[in-house]
């Protein structure tokens, strides 16, 4: 249903989120939203759990883990679509009965001072997400014959380029180019050879 994998269902996750004293319940919440503003490589599982043994919850890596998982999901998700801190906490809502009005009050809060943050880096992200060019090829064609083209027996390049996007997805793309729009198009390459030249 989430697309996330969780050792229990959401309310069982959510069943343990309402075990933790809301201090602790914040620290958690401040860690994950430190970690997905990319200011931490990740949020540490052991030093959570540390943590929450040091209040006398006594909870194993694996629900601890989940804690973060299922956190996590909603932060990326009310994130990249922009949501108000009402609507992440309907969301929650919507996914668990189990939430206590205290808690959805803290995820609020912190949604409220850190979302729109949150949100900026998002799109930050997406835009930075390039691809990598893997292969490229290419080949020369003559039109022949055209419902449409007024000049037959003109050439043309035919390109097909190989693309990674950052998940890794292969995916390819094809465009045709006039002799003169390939003209074009290996002067820009030339020049930017040229300026890589003298870095």
């Amino acid at each position: 249903m989430l697309g996330l994998e969780l050792s229990t269902g959401v309310d069982g996750v959510v069943e343990k989120i309402e075990k933790l004293p809301t201090d602790l319940f914040a620290e958690t919440l401040q860690a994950i939203l430190v970690h997905l503003q990319d200011q931490n490589k990740a949020v540490d599982l052991i030093e959570t759990c540390d943590k929450f043994q040091r209040a006398g919850i006594n909870l194993d890596q694996k629900a601890v883990q989940d804690i973060i998982k299922l956190l996590s999901y909603y932060f990326r998700l009310a994130a990249k679509s922009n949501l108000s801190a009402d609507v992440l906490v309907s969301k929650l809502t919507e996914c668990s009965s189990k939430w206590s009005k205290p808690n959805l009050q803290l995820v609020h809060q912190f949604w409220t001072e850190h979302g729109a943050l949150l949100h900026a880096h998002q799109e930050v992200l997406t835009m930075a997400s390039i691809g990598q060019l893997i292969d490229i090829q290419w080949k020369l064609g003559m039109a022949v014959s055209s419902d449409t083209c007024r000049s037959l027996n003109s050439s043309f390049i035919s390109v097909l380029m190989k693309i990674a996007d950052t998940s890794g997805e292969v995916s390819y793309k094809s465009f045709e180019m006039t002799v003169q729009q390939f003209q074009n198009f290996y002067r820009q390459f030339k020049e930017m050879a040229s300026v890589l030249e003298t870095v």
